[in-house]
């Protein structure tokens, strides 16, 4: 069994590890606890009740957190000359196209979310076993293939995620950081998780929120009462 570190021990001895925690105060226990030097990332996961592997069970999404993710979000966007001005209007980090496109064959993906325009999505496909593993590929699902390029490129300036569940039926999501206020990483989790219950599949049955955590970059997890954030 691992060694609980000193700051793991006090970090431990600060909430009740046995108690399920309304959302509002698993915040504020979230940020007493984080020790790290730099500023922490709070995560949430909520596990679902849901098959993944079948095709009427996935639950995919996007969602704009009212008080952003606290992330910079370095964005490129492959696009044809007409719409570059309107990227880098909106606060492209990286436009382009052919250059960027042979950059990323190259093996080049120093960048968080990628848009593009669907005439160029056959010139991107290519791409598809870069960036899909990394979770860059453009999907028009999360509204990165669009030709509305300037509102995407701000929208994920601004705090908008995708979320996607996984082969176990969780949903992992960054929420903000610990520099926020409680009430703001409390908004941000129930404007996630009330986007979550809105994409209830149909063929979902039982218990569709079966436990929610929150907890912050290398920080304990506090367990949340579902009941205080899907009421």
């Amino acid at each position: 069994m691992a060694k609980l570190t000193k700051k793991r021990k006090e970090a431990l001895a600060k909430y009740d590890g046995t108690r399920i925690y309304p959302l509002s105060e698993a915040a504020e226990v979230v940020k007493k606890i984080t020790t790290t030097k730099f500023d922490s990332s709070v995560d949430i996961d909520v596990r679902l009740g849901v098959d993944p592997r079948k095709a009427n069970q996935m639950v995919r999404g996007i969602v704009t957190l009212p008080h952003g993710s606290g992330k910079t979000v370095r964005v490129l966007v492959l696009c044809t000359p007409d719409k570059e001005d309107e990227a880098r209007a909106a606060g492209a980090d990286h436009v382009g196209l052919d250059d960027f496109i042979a950059k990323i064959k190259g093996g080049w993906t120093d960048v968080d979310v990628v848009i593009t325009m669907p005439s160029v999505m056959p010139k991107i496909g290519a791409l598809g076993k870069i960036l899909g593993p990394r979770g860059l590929m453009p999907n028009p699902k999360s509204g990165t293939v669009t030709m509305e390029i300037g509102n995407a490129v701000r929208e994920v300036k601004a705090g908008k995620i995708d979320f996607k569940v996984d082969k176990f039926g969780i949903i992992h999501a960054g929420i903000g950081k610990v520099s926020f206020e409680s009430e703001s990483i409390v908004e941000n989790a129930k404007e996630l998780i009330q986007t979550i219950l809105k994409l209830k599949p149909t063929a979902a049955k039982g218990t569709y929120v079966k436990s929610i955590y929150l907890s912050s970059t290398m920080s304990p997890g506090i367990q949340i009462d579902p009941r205080s954030v899907t009421a």
